[in-house]
């Protein structure tokens, strides 16, 4: 039972537009807080964009997200989950990025993550573009391979983007399969769909094992049938979720950097983070959330409550 100094600010005691924002209203809590050791799920963002390869601006996502999270109140509308009550929740704050420099970037992302995993903390990231999945995985995975369940319209299991560049947010998974981050055998991918450079993604996935279920696939079966399906890919074993904004269709999601249309709707993206209940989640992100190409908002609201879906689910598996 989480105790007062974890509760999230009521909006009865303090209008939600005022104050400084945190994830949902929660305490911030540093590495170097005197009660870390105290949480359960850790609240990350990562403003970090270097892996981007057209439009950028998911290094603005942290802070339209914790505005947007404002509005996230203590209880879950269906389930009645009060996930503030059932485990210790906190925002650890922001990873400090070198927007100049990639592989510092990661370093410093990996050495955060490192001191969250090492305090028994699971991380629950706000992005920056799908880049940032690789580091994160770099500190999460460090004792043995994840599962891992990914929503998206992209695979990100590219080689490599211009000639031979190796991190970029279209190849964090095929580094992480690489690396033995991932176990791609309990790997899904959601959603895949759009114009297509080759079959090279494909056929990588096909190689080792990755399911892919394409949009087209989704709609046809949905969403219960889809997640079931998900559920015994990554069974018991210690699973990552990772959520491309751009998996939801642009009209509810306009603000990303890679849009794709045909995708879920609004309530969907909500529908499969509740299928989730049972997974052994160790940590998830929301990535490619990118404010300038929504300035009103919008996507980032959804971004939050996807995110809140999430953390129902990791709190529950803890309560």
């Amino acid at each position: 039972m989480s105790d007062d100094f974890f509760q999230p600010v009521s909006g009865f005691e303090l209008p939600r537009f005022a104050g400084v924002p945190t994830f949902m209203r929660l305490p911030h809590v540093p590495l170097e807080h005197e009660r870390l050791g105290e949480v359960d799920i850790g609240l990350i963002g990562v403003p970090w964009d270097s892996g981007t390869t057209n439009r950028p601006g998911p290094r603005h996502g942290p802070r339209q997200l914790r505005d947007a999270s404002t509005m996230i109140r203590a209880q879950h509308a269906t389930s009645g989950m009060r996930p503030f009550e059932a485990v210790n929740c906190a925002d650890l704050g922001d990873v400090g990025p070198n927007p100049a420099d990639i592989m510092d970037s990661m370093e410093r992302i990996t050495a955060f993550y490192d001191k969250v995993k090492a305090a028994g903390i699971r991380p629950l990231t706000a992005g920056g573009d799908h880049l940032t999945s690789l580091p994160v995985l770099r500190a999460l995975a460090k004792d043995a391979p994840l599962g891992m369940v990914h929503f998206d319209s992209h695979t990100d299991l590219f080689h490599s983007y211009f000639n031979g560049t190796m991190y970029t947010h279209g190849t964090p998974f095929r580094r992480a399969v690489e690396e033995g981050l991932l176990d791609p055998k309990r790997v899904v991918q959601i959603g895949i769909r759009g114009t297509m450079y080759d079959s090279e993604d494909r056929d990588f996935a096909r190689a080792e094992g990755i399911r892919i279920i394409e949009i087209e696939e989704f709609h046809a079966r949905g969403v219960e049938d889809v997640m079931a399906e998900a559920r015994e890919i990554a069974g018991d074993g210690e699973t990552y979720v990772s959520y491309d904004i751009d998996f939801v269709d642009p009209t509810f999601a306009p603000g990303t950097g890679t849009p794709e249309v045909g995708g879920p709707n609004s309530f969907q993206a909500l529908q499969v983070c509740r299928e989730l209940q049972g997974l052994n989640i160790v940590g998830a992100d929301m990535v490619e959330v990118s404010p300038p190409f929504d300035q009103s908002g919008g996507t980032a609201f959804l971004g939050v409550s996807i995110m809140f879906e999430i953390l129902c689910v990791m709190a529950g598996q803890a309560g």
